[in-house]
């Protein structure tokens, strides 16, 4: 099972890392004791074993014929359709397999195992609440039962009921600890923000099984959030070495790459994640950041358009792709792909932001203006936005309504060199020079050439300060 989580490494140009992966739900066969009893015919006897210990078609088959003959009842007969549920469930026949597991629990009512397995079929039908019913009654039946508490755990988890799952996993480990517990019990952690605890789970996953390669990759991503990216690519390094086939391990340590700058390496992992497969959303729009940041954003138009060419609804591949056409001066088809995003995702704040600056790149400063107070109320204390709205407001010349958001903007981020000029240059505008002047001058001790920037902008800078206009950076403004 398989979740995953957009990751922003720079607003808008949005790479998507691959979230934890957890356990298969642990499926537990019911075996069927071998009946040998003179009563029993031997082909019978086959058929039991068969059902018992064959999987497949053939498990099923004799399964079948076993129930079909009418020989047994009450336990026996439990166990034949547990058994075939099983098979049922592995062939991903949901449907059959719940069916067989009522029949199961209807002839023995004290079987645990069947409850649990029921349990899991639900669960793969995404229907966690009566998965849930069934574990407790698995749990009632065998307080003991550490793969039911586990799988207890799991619809939990798939809830965002990560502190329950945790108190599940706790049983489950304690009971029979194993390396797939402790690597669910790290999701869990990991879900909660509290990476470093689910390291330390992670760290006793892969010593108690070093060939665990999703414990290292779900390690890698744990390592990731907390901004080691060295240790996050030695952990996908691991897990590619277990399994070199491990598509998401590819396109995570390609972030992790991309996120050191080094967007060669990033570049050649989402190719070998595309090699793996070719309709992968996420290596295409990842691929095209990197090569985005390198300044080549025709190529990584390209692998935009095949993004969304493969998924229409696919928001983040938009979204990078209007910043591609805004590094290019294409405004108007940034613009199109931004009206695009928050059709897409009217929550998006980031979205809002980045249409608002945009616009005010070209002068639709009302337009512009609309943009940032919804992006603002979205996200009140989001910096960026506010940085991007005092801009509008000096441009069209409401000094006041820019210091006011500029002063929010560097309470939030003390230091924004944005802002720190923004707000220089509207003290300046109001009469403050002094004050302005020395704004401006803090803005130039960390980013020399903030006024030319400004100025691509049109702002033009103080007398004195070069006004050169140069291309914009591949990100867009609303990256810093």
């Amino acid at each position: 099972m398989m979740w995953e989580a957009v990751l922003t490494l720079r607003e808008g140009c949005v790479a998507v890392i691959r979230r934890a992966i957890g356990s298969a739900l642990l499926v537990t066969a019911v075996t069927a004791a071998l009946i040998t009893t003179g009563t029993v015919h031997s082909a019978a006897a086959d058929d039991w074993e068969s059902c018992a210990k064959d999987s497949g078609d053939a498990a099923i088959a004799a399964c079948t014929r076993s129930i079909n003959a009418k020989r047994y009842s009450g336990r026996v007969l439990a166990l034949a359709y547990s058994n075939r549920g099983v098979e049922w469930k592995a062939k991903g026949d949901l449907v059959r397999a719940i069916a067989d597991y009522d029949e199961a629990i209807k002839h023995d009512p004290l079987q645990s195992a069947a409850f649990n397995n029921r349990g899991i079929a639900k669960a793969a039908k995404g229907d966690y609440d009566l998965a849930i019913t069934d574990y407790d009654a698995a749990i009632d039946l065998n307080p003991q039962y550490a793969a039911a508490l586990n799988n207890r755990g799991l619809a939990h988890f798939s809830k965002g009921q990560y502190q329950r799952a945790i108190t599940d996993y706790d049983q489950a480990i304690k009971l029979e600890p194993d390396a797939v517990r402790l690597n669910n019990r790290g999701n869990a952690y990991a879900s909660r923000g509290q990476h470093d605890r689910a390291i330390q789970d992670f760290d006793e996953a892969v010593a108690l099984d070093p060939k665990y390669p999703i414990a290292f990759y779900n390690r890698g991503n744990a390592q990731f959030a907390i901004k080691d990216y060295d240790r996050a690519i030695q952990n996908y390094d691991q897990a590619l070495a277990l399994y070199d086939k491990y598509q998401d391990a590819f396109v995570n340590r390609g972030v992790a790459y991309e996120k050191k700058g080094q967007f060669d390496r990033a570049i050649a992992d989402y190719d070998q994640a595309l090699r793996l497969d070719p309709k992968d959303v996420v290596a295409y729009n990842n691929r095209g950041n990197a090569l985005l940041k390198k300044g080549q954003p025709e190529r990584a138009i390209r692998d935009y358009d095949q993004a969304i060419r493969l998924n229409g609804q696919y928001a983040a591949a938009v979204f990078s792709r209007a910043l591609a056409f805004e590094s290019m001066r294409q405004y108007d088809r940034a613009i199109a792909d931004y009206d695009q995003v928050t059709r897409l995702q009217p929550n998006n704040a980031a979205a809002w932001n980045s249409r608002c600056w945009t616009r005010a790149t070209i002068g639709q400063l009302q337009p512009a203006l609309v943009d940032c107070n919804e992006a603002i109320r979205l996200r009140p204390d989001y910096v960026n936005a506010l940085d991007s709205r005092g801009f509008v407001h000096l441009r069209i010349g409401q000094i006041e309504l820019s210091i006011q958001d500029y002063d929010e903007a560097l309470r939030i981020e003390p230091g924004k060199v944005a802002s720190l000029y923004g707000r220089g240059m509207a003290k300046r505008k109001k009469g403050e020079i002094a004050e302005g002047n020395a704004d401006i001058a803090a803005a130039r001790a960390v980013k020399p050439d903030v006024g030319a920037e400004f100025a691509q902008y049109g702002l033009a800078p103080p007398g004195g300060e070069a006004t050169a206009r140069r291309s914009p950076e591949p990100s867009g403004r609303r990256s810093r």
